[in-house]
This record gives structure tokens, C-alpha cells and sequence, in this order.
């Protein structure tokens, strides 16, 4: 597929497909505010840009990383500051690196509690006896409270 040469516009069909999102992506993303309403033809057709085919792959791939929609427009908005030092989205990215190391402790604190069930269980008894269906029947130790708890 050929990409459009500057100056020259595509619909809202193309620029999905070039980025390789949902029609209904584009539209949502246009309702709030990360991308910007495009141009449009007498008929009313939404015709975009080069521009907006860099913007939408800019925040597809920060969802890629984890960047949530708020902090993909946190950034696009840095981003739009020429010549501003990149302090900020560096900030950003340092910030969204604690969650993710957040996120794997806990994941790695999930997956021992598994193994743990897992290795407990022969395999061998009736669902009636299973050591894992019993862990899971009996009532939650209480929740060890966390910063989230707090807010």
C-alpha cells in the first residue's frame, strides 16, 4: 500500500489500515482529543494526513508500551513543545517503568503462590480430595494492605 505523499490526503479507511487500527479506533481517538479532527471534503468525508497517520502510529505504539491513553496525551503534548528539553517525557517513561516493575513483582508473587498449589497437588486423588480446589475453597487470608487500599 502506498503511503500518501505530503500534500496529499486518505480516508479514514486507509489511515487505519496504515496504522494498522480499527476504523472505530480512529474515530474514539478522534472523540477524545488525541487525534485531531480532520479535514473535511464537501461531502463530508474525514480526510487525513501524513501528520495524523505519524500521530496515530506514535500513540499505537506507546500503547504497545503500557502508556496508558492519558499519558499517550501527556506525552503528545511534550512532544508538541519544540525545542523544550525531553526532561519530562523522560520523567514519563521512568515513571511507567516503576509500574511495570510493580507489576512484575506481583506477578512473580501470583506465580509462586500457583507453583506452590501446583506442587502440592499429585494429581492423583479425586477432584473431591484435590489440595488445589481446597486452597481455593477456603476463605482469604486478609488482604495486606497497599498504597492503591489507600486512595
Amino acid at each position: 500500500m502506498v503511503l500518501p505523499m505530503d500534500g496529499e490526503t486518505f480516508t479514514i479507511g486507509a489511515l487505519a489500515q496504515h496504522a494498522e487500527v480499527n476504523v472505530e479506533t480512529v474515530r474514539y481517538y478522534e472523540r477524545i482529543g488525541l487525534l485531531p479532527k480532520p479535514a473535511r471534503t464537501g461531502r463530508g468525508h474525514r480526510r487525513y494526513t501524513s501528520e495524523d497517520l505519524a500521530r496515530l502510529r506514535f500513540v499505537r505504539h506507546a500503547a504497545g508500551l503500557g502508556f496508558t491513553l492519558t499519558e499517550t496525551n501527556e506525552l503528545l503534548a511534550l512532544r508538541a513543545r519544540s525545542g523544550a528539553p525531553c526532561r519530562a517525557v523522560r520523567l514519563r517513561a521512568e515513571e511507567k517503568l516503576e509500574t511495570i516493575e510493580r507489576k512484575l513483582a506481583e506477578l512473580r508473587t501470583l506465580r509462586d503462590a500457583v507453583a506452590r498449589l501446583v506442587n502440592a497437588c499429585a494429581g492423583d486423588t479425586a477432584v473431591e480430595r484435590c489440595s488445589i480446589l481446597a486452597a481455593l475453597e477456603a476463605p482469604a487470608s486478609p488482604k495486606r494492605k497497599t498504597r492503591k487500599n489507600h486512595e
